[in-house]
């Protein structure tokens, strides 16, 4: 028994190194533009999606079109991964649940901006590869980089094609709106 649980622990530890690298090649991939690789991320019943709405596909073709779009207007770019929990599923080893925080640089329609995102992801391990089974992007903010200083003191900090939208967070989880309730009701 004691070595099953020392193969379920390397395993975890590989699996998590693993899927870290997943989060940084796709990271790469859309900075790149190279869609061979980034659609070789996700698995055959891959979903995609905004809590916003924004983005939605429900299988790797949407997927794949869904980039295509948002590449034609986005010029350079850099992506970059911070912050990575990873929970392992309990009754199968080849599932995973994962948060991970991010900032973007971007150049949507020419305009430098910012964004700032948490991703939360289901992975899957297939043939021993770790990828993508769905991904939930939430922004904090994406705006043009000359609207920074300002925008994250207002609730609609997402801009999409000129139109200012409301964040996907953090003002709707439950914890925020209980701290407000609780200490800032005075």
């Amino acid at each position: 028994m004691a070595d099953d649980a020392l193969l379920r622990r390397i395993d975890r530890l590989e699996s998590r190194h693993a899927i870290a690298e997943l989060i940084s090649v796709y990271g790469i991939a859309c900075d790149d533009h190279d869609m061979p690789r980034l659609m070789g991320l996700f698995t055959p019943d891959a979903e995609f999606d905004t809590k916003s709405g924004l983005m939605h596909a429900e299988n790797p073709a949407d997927i794949e079109q869904m980039f295509i779009e948002a590449f034609k207007i986005r010029g350079p770019a850099f992506h970059w991964s911070h912050d990575h929990i990873v929970e392992f599923d309990e009754a199968d080893a080849d599932r995973a649940t994962g948060t991970v925080l991010s900032h973007a640089e971007t150049t949507p329609h020419g305009e430098p901006s910012l964004a700032a995102m948490r991703y939360e992801d289901e992975y899957k391990r297939i043939n021993g590869r770790w990828l993508f089974r769905k991904r939930t992007i939430n922004f904090l903010y994406y705006v043009p980089a000359k609207d920074y200083l300002t925008a994250l003191n207002k609730r609609e900090r997402v801009t999409v094609a000129g139109n200012r939208l409301p964040a996907d967070y953090p003002e709707n989880l439950g914890p925020w709106q209980e701290f407000d309730a609780k200490h800032k009701a005075d």
